[in-house]
């Protein structure tokens, strides 16, 4: 079939067929960036927190009613603890001041100098007397666990004690020492200046998220040193229980504390899928809306399409039954349209690929988003072109099923 009678045709009457491809052309640079967003979120929502097997995971935060003081305090955590490693199915307990996912932390600046006027990176503080390591399953890459003369108890209404030693993550690690074969008995500080307080390295883990979890490198520095904190009448205590018991844990270890305590307690469980749900609410609640904006866009167009190609017929109605009267076959008239179609599409298509490329670099620039990869483009002019095929092909083919007598009638 020849290209420029249709192409003649076309710029005979240019206001509908700009009209589509100008259609084409949005909805492909926008298409391509939502979906590029979502993959980006999704992958984010994704990331090892670095808690193994979270499922089998779970906190529990105990607040007692009475200020009990230093002593008593730790009576109690003791008597907590031993509780809830009595509970059937509890594999490892471990009292922590937060937890991955959960959105509420404490951040410290730390240095490998303590001469640098600002630190090198902002690092989440994990405090337990007891193995994180162990009761997460986090992954040691270098270096060990913490020793039982390590663990320092601290009033924190009194005392301004702080642990000599700590655990760190491996992303922090190559943030405090960029190029360092290893950083196992380095120190670094918290802090800057004369009052930075020191701490020599341990052990070295793969991965620890942070309560924030925050996208890049940042939501991997984590620190865990090895103290025991009284001084509020709460304490946060972290289990892993037996695979495929979770739900029944929780509710024994929630009875066995308010049991076990002579004085009223108040106790409240959290899941890590929980905590996981949480954290990332608004980033699934975002591609959910993306790809209802992506689906209504879609629809749009290919209801543009049909409409525009069905009034195309209606005008050409006449011109459609003398083709068929001089011999033109069904699908003459049928491969008619399906080019027509692909030649404006094709021209929305390439406006829509340089328009995509342009919004993607506005996100890059102004919020930091990933660059558009290729794929996405290929992917959404594939779609485009499809999408006009099959919107077109039901005028087209209605088209093509005008008989030789339409235009003797309308003669």
């Amino acid at each position: 079939m020849e290209i420029r009678p249709i192409l003649s045709a076309l710029l005979r009457n240019k206001t509908g067929p700009i009209l589509v491809a100008v259609q084409v052309a949005l909805s492909l640079a926008i298409l391509a960036n939502a979906l590029h967003i979502v993959q980006v979120r999704q992958a984010v929502s994704a990331r090892a927190s670095g808690v193994a097997n979270e499922a089998d995971v779970f906190n529990l935060q105990v607040r007692r009613l009475q200020n009990a003081g230093h002593q008593p305090e730790l009576a109690a955590q003791q008597r907590e603890t031993a509780t809830l490693r009595a509970v059937p199915g509890v594999a490892s307990v471990a009292i922590t001041t937060q937890m991955p996912l959960s959105r509420s932390g404490n951040y410290t600046g730390v240095a490998s100098d303590r001469r640098q006027v600002k630190s090198t990176a902002t690092t989440s503080t994990y405090v337990t007397p007891d193995s994180l390591v162990k009761t997460w399953g986090l992954q040691l890459v270098e270096g060990r666990d913490f020793l039982p003369n390590e663990i320092l108890e601290i009033d924190e209404n009194t005392s301004d004690d702080y642990p000599k030693v700590a655990i760190i993550t491996r992303q922090q690690g190559e943030k405090l020492w960029p190029g360092a074969a290893g950083v196992v008995g380095k120190t670094f500080y918290f802090g800057t200046g004369e009052k930075a307080r020191e701490a020599r390295v341990v052990g070295v883990i793969e991965r620890l998220q942070t309560p924030n979890a925050q996208i890049g490198e940042r939501g991997e520095f984590s620190t865990i040193v090895p103290t025991r904190l009284t001084g509020d009448n709460a304490t946060s205590y972290t289990l892993r229980a037996e695979p495929g018991q979770m739900d029944r844990v929780i509710k024994e270890a929630e009875a066995a504390l308010r049991a076990s305590s002579p004085t009223p307690v108040i106790v409240r469980a959290k899941t890590m899928a929980e905590f996981r749900t949480d954290r990332y609410r608004a980033d699934n609640a975002l591609a959910w809306m993306l790809v209802t904006v992506s689906v209504l866009l879609l629809l749009i167009t290919a209801s543009g399409i049909v409409g525009m190609a069905s009034l195309w017929v209606t005008q050409r109605r006449k011109q459609i039954g003398v083709r068929r009267a001089l011999g033109a076959r069904r699908v003459d008239i049928l491969r008619y349209f399906v080019t027509e179609n692909v030649m404006i599409t094709s021209v929305g298509v390439a406006a829509g690929v340089l328009l995509a490329l342009g919004l993607n670099q506005l996100l890059v620039s102004q919020l930091e988003m990933a660059r558009l990869p290729a794929a996405y483009l290929i992917a959404g002019a594939a779609v485009f072109w499809a999408l006009g095929v099959a919107a077109v092909y039901g005028p087209a083919w209605r088209a093509a099923s005008i008989s030789p007598a339409t235009a003797t009638r309308s003669a």
